[in-house]
């Protein structure tokens, strides 16, 4: 015999939504994580992929490009990977959306007593804990093992990989957004080429100071590239932004936490609303 649960009262308070919309978002983070126990391949994927890009962009790019100001150059690399992967998480959730949307698990969903926010909440609180700290981790340790290491001390350590969590929850939602928009998962795979032009046109592997004028600035304005260069300042690693640096690039921390702001601004509202769209 299955339990009734009573659906959420609309004149509840509005600490009693919030209290219900957290509850059921934790289990469904709790959901996308256990699913992992069925599909042990996504998750070995998901923790190696880290590593072996630090191995491979390392030693292909380590005796060929010349750091500004000097230093070691997978010193100046890793800040860019650990950007990259952070924006990655961007349409590894828009697959993981799409895909539930066309196999009908959103719309079993909606069918249930729950918090209309919890369902992209799950989607996005999960990806964070597993590539966020799980990930990150990993490329850490792959990172201190060629020879990167971080030289400000602890507490600006963690400030950047708090920073790296934040924009990555924060894109996570630009995914879910685009995968209740796609709707389809063979769509969302073909999505994701269009994905790495985004972060290689940055600051993540090369100087942009060699670009073309019009490109160099898409580069400097491009959110990776505040990422990239707020990492490289709190950890103390080469990559000090020239006199001239644009705003994103000379104020990064900044930068940031602006960007990441104006996604969660927009994006939180905009998927919960489409979430509810889709339903009706």
């Amino acid at each position: 015999m299955s339990t009734v649960y009573p659906a959420p009262d609309p004149a509840a308070s509005l600490a009693g939504r919030l209290r219900w919309s957290v509850s059921d978002g934790l289990t469904l983070v709790g959901r996308e994580l256990s699913r992992l126990r069925q599909e042990p391949g996504e998750l070995v994927v998901a923790l190696i992929f880290p590593a072996v890009m630090v191995v491979l962009f390392g030693y292909v790019f380590g005796s060929a490009i010349k750091v500004p100001g000097g230093g070691d150059y997978r010193e100046y690399l890793m800040p860019g990977l650990f950007a990259m992967v952070t924006f990655s998480s961007m349409m590894a959730v828009t697959l993981k959306v799409a895909t539930d949307v066309s196999r009908g698990v959103m719309d079993r969903f909606r069918s249930m007593p729950m918090a209309r926010s919890a369902v992209p909440f799950g989607q996005t609180g999960a990806d964070t804990l597993l590539g966020g700290v799980l990930g990150l981790g990993i490329m850490a340790v792959a990172g201190l093992v060629v020879g990167w290491q971080p030289h400000r001390g602890v507490v600006p350590t963690a400030q950047a990989f708090l920073l790296l969590m934040l924009l990555r929850y924060a894109v996570s939602w630009v995914g879910c957004y685009l995968g209740m928009v796609v709707r389809n998962e063979q769509t969302a795979d073909q999505l994701v080429p269009l994905f790495l032009p985004f972060t290689m046109v940055s600051n993540s592997f090369v100087p942009t100071s060699g670009m073309p004028a019009w490109l160099r600035t898409l580069a400097d304005w491009n959110p990776v590239s505040a990422l990239t260069a707020a990492c490289r300042e709190l950890f103390g690693n080469p990559g000090v932004p020239a006199a001239d640096a644009a705003w994103p690039i000379a104020h990064p921390v900044t930068a940031t936490l602006l960007w990441s702001a104006v996604l969660l601004v927009v994006f939180v509202p905009l998927t919960v609303r489409t979430y509810q769209r889709k339903g009706r």
